[in-house]
């Protein structure tokens, strides 16, 4: 999910760029091998308190990894056949799901990952296939219907460049049934990291788009096309696809925004503190869990700060200039050891929505815009954006102890608080 503790973050969001390599490129070839399913995992005891007792045709997929210190969260996917574990980065902000790929061709590069590269099957996705199509702008034409060539670009100068391909998914839905669906994904054969690279062996895609994996899934009927998920503040949580895991009636809901159409925005935002208003509006917001913190577009990050500063003033903090975990840290008169010490200090943030009537408020306590560092110093945790481009990202730490959900199907996002993120919900089959 996200690019390390320090500099700039991964942000797929309107900085993706795709592209075709054409004489570069390699040609595709492959193995048929055999296959093997997945080894269900049971899951724990507890019922999250959102969740309801029912059972359906989706899937639940536990998370691992936190905000601090790793930096990045995985899910566990068998793919490929035979079918092999891979961790995978969950980002809504990209449409694409791929994997550091063995690969015979030119120029290949890759970056230290847990497992083996995934060996493609010979199914490749051909040039004129619309999946292909989707990854390319309307004005590109094809220099080989042979395959699908693509090159992604991130903000934080990392690549991927491969080919797709289609291979065998392995799924455990929560009714019981075990399924192994063939879907598209790209075959990664040379990747440039980026400052801080990502430790997992690919990216799970849940973006809009047709190459999403629950966009594939739904077309093919077997999940509805909804995602969800459940970050702790703790580390952990679980990513769900389908609607069998909440009680609509508890959730918050805000249309997708149509200025933003290709992702998961709840379009202009004006952010409060302290629960009075701020004066800084029109704020384009993305919901973006491939970034591990949030980022505000510069000149309301600035005034952010001031308000932040003024309401420390006179109490016993200090600024502590020798931490730089992030850039604006702060030391007390005794060491910090959880954010129950620090809360008192802080005032809760909320960002209230300009296009709904009812004045829904997503709302950030001091846990969703704060951190702990390893030098028992508070850090904040919302950092300073792109200059020039008014694109302010809801990252994973202000998703924490809720569940958030993406429907596509109701072009509609939603939220409600869950303090049992760490734990998967109740059902009679939930495996990775």
């Amino acid at each position: 999910m996200k690019v390390g503790m320090l500099g700039l973050l991964r942000v797929v969001v309107l900085m993706l760029v795709l592209r075709v390599s054409s004489s570069s490129s390699a040609s595709y070839s492959g193995k048929q091998n055999g296959r093997k399913s997945m080894l269900p995992v049971s899951a724990q005891a507890t019922t999250s308190s959102l969740m309801l007792n029912r059972v359906g045709n989706s899937v639940v997929l536990p998370l691992h990894g936190n905000v601090y210190p790793d930096g990045f969260f995985d899910i566990t996917l068998n793919i490929g056949q035979p079918s092999k574990p891979y961790f995978l980065d969950p980002d809504t902000g990209s449409d694409l799901t791929w994997l550091q790929c063995d690969f015979k061709g030119p120029c290949q590069s890759f970056t230290k990952a847990p497992h083996p590269h995934y060996k493609p099957s010979n199914n490749p996705v051909l040039c004129g296939d619309p999946l292909c199509k989707s990854l390319h702008p309307p004005e590109y034409k094809c220099e080989t219907t042979k395959q699908c060539d693509y090159e992604l670009w991130f903000q934080d100068g990392s690549s991927t460049r491969g080919v797709l391909v289609k291979d065998a998914f392995s799924f455990n839905f929560r009714d019981g049934t075990q399924l192994e669906h063939s879907l598209a994904l790209g075959c990664g054969y040379n990747q440039t990291p980026g400052p801080f690279p990502n430790p997992n062996d690919g990216v799970l895609g849940l973006g809009k788009g047709k190459l999403s994996i629950v966009s594939q899934l739904s077309r093919d009927g077997l999940v509805r096309n909804i995602i969800g998920h459940c970050i702790s503040v703790r580390g952990g949580g679980y990513l769900f696809f389908g609607d069998d895991h909440y009680d609509s009636s508890l959730v918050q809901w805000i249309s997708m925004s149509s200025d933003l159409p290709e992702y998961y925005s709840p379009g202009w935002v004006e952010l409060k503190f302290g629960g009075q208003p701020t004066g800084i509006k029109n704020l384009l917001t993305v919901f973006d869990s491939g970034s591990s913190y949030t980022y505000l577009y510069p000149p309301a990050y600035e005034a952010l700060i001031t308000l932040v500063k003024e309401e420390l003033t006179g109490k016993s903090l200090k600024e502590a200039l020798d931490d730089e975990t992030l850039p604006l840290c702060w030391k007390g008169e005794r060491p910090f050891k959880s954010l129950d010490d620090v809360r008192e200090y802080f005032q809760p943030i909320a960002l209230s929505f300009a296009n709904d009537e009812k004045d829904t408020q997503f709302e950030l306590p001091p846990e969703a815009y704060l951190i702990i560092s390893h030098k028992e110093n508070v850090c904040l945790g919302i950092l300073n954006g792109t200059a020039g481009m008014n694109l302010n990202i809801i990252g994973d730490i202000s998703m924490q102890d809720k569940v958030v959900i993406y429907d596509n199907e109701k072009q509609r996002i939603g939220w409600a608080p869950e303090k049992n993120c760490d734990q998967l919900p109740k059902s009679e089959s939930t495996s990775i």
